[in-house]
């Protein structure tokens, strides 16, 4: 009986799900040492599969690249015409066939193999050519796939796929891969936002106007209008630490209340204690602030140095939402 569209997706996930549940029994020696041959790889990870085995494999490769171990997809095909000059002799070769017969892979296996390089298969078929080339198989063999005519590649490649998953966050794990490294290699984009930190957004030196107390409200008003983020100035003690600022708000209430805003000093008019963030800070954080507060920007302290209330930054909110979209 031919299944409604919804009753059809309920079932594709079903099957793909469990497809991707019966791996976990399937991980164990083959696993472990799968990993520790890419953790100690001191080349790079090539991967290599055809139609959409190589899909998966870019995918992976892609994966594997942004947390911390280099890889590239090496297309069969082409490998036997001149791309085969990409394989060095310090790299690792996962080649990825759901069938384990695939033609296209001789190639790439036969130089792999003559040149000793560690080979990983990923592969449902654990009596094939790739299983018989390779020092490690995983297993990623499915009971049906989610096509209805059970032909398209389905419960397959979704279940590869989640086993190159898995071998990749196993490699980042033993490598010890961090929060701060992984935002190195995503610079761009809400992702490269989220893992952003202050220091690298702040403005510093000449672009932070910081004064003393004692600085007469003209002088303040021409600093606040020269710099790089306009509109504000930092005032500081004797010491250099942070006590108070000046913004275009402050100046706009004093005109207001029919007063001179050039009259007096920074400490006469200054807000006292404003609110501050750190350095090392997520970016994240600091545009919740400024949402929170209303505020424009945040003066930056580093409160692991010597002078934990010294300002050693400025981040605005303009800052913070261009490097949001970029």
């Amino acid at each position: 009986m031919k299944l409604k569209p919804v009753e059809l997706a309920q079932k594709v996930f079903d099957v793909e799900a469990q497809a991707i549940l019966a791996l976990k029994d399937r991980v164990g020696d083959a696993f472990e040492k799968a990993v520790s041959i890419v953790v100690s790889c001191s080349g790079k990870v090539i991967l290599t599969g055809i139609g959409k085995s190589g899909i998966i494999a870019r995918k992976i490769a892609s994966t594997m690249s942004s947390t911390g171990t280099p890889a590239i997809f090496l297309h069969p095909s082409e490998s036997a015409h001149g791309d085969l000059g990409l394989v060095g002799k310090n790299d690792v070769v996962i080649a990825i066939s759901y069938g384990g017969d695939t033609p296209e892979l001789t190639p790439v296996l036969t130089n792999v193999n003559r040149r000793g390089l560690p080979l990983i298969a990923i592969t449902g078929n654990a009596s094939g050519e790739l299983a018989q080339r390779a020092q490690v198989v995983l297993d990623v063999k499915v009971s049906k796939e989610a096509c209805p005519l059970g032909l398209a590649p389905t419960a397959s490649s979704t279940a590869t796929l989640a086993m190159g998953d898995a071998l990749a966050m196993a490699v980042l794990e033993s490598k010890g891969f961090s929060t701060d490294e992984f935002a190195l290699n995503h610079p761009g984009g809400g992702l490269g936002f989220k893992l952003s930190r202050i220091r690298d957004l702040m403005h510093t030196g000449k672009a932070m106007p910081i004064l003393k107390m004692d600085t007469p409200m003209k002088q303040v008003l021409g600093h606040m209008s020269s710099g790089e983020v306009r509109g504000a100035a930092g005032i500081v003690d004797d010491q250099g630490d942070l006590i108070g600022i000046i913004t275009d708000g402050d100046i706009r209430r004093k005109l207001e209340s029919s007063q001179d805003p050039l009259s007096g000093t920074a400490g006469e008019l200054m807000t006292k204690g404003p609110r501050t963030i750190d350095a090392n800070e997520l970016a994240e954080k600091a545009l919740f602030m400024m949402e929170q507060f209303r505020i424009n920007l945040l003066f930056v302290l580093d409160k692991n140095s010597s002078a934990p209330k010294r300002p050693v930054g400025l981040i605005h909110v303009q800052d913070l939402i261009k490097a949001k979209v970029r």
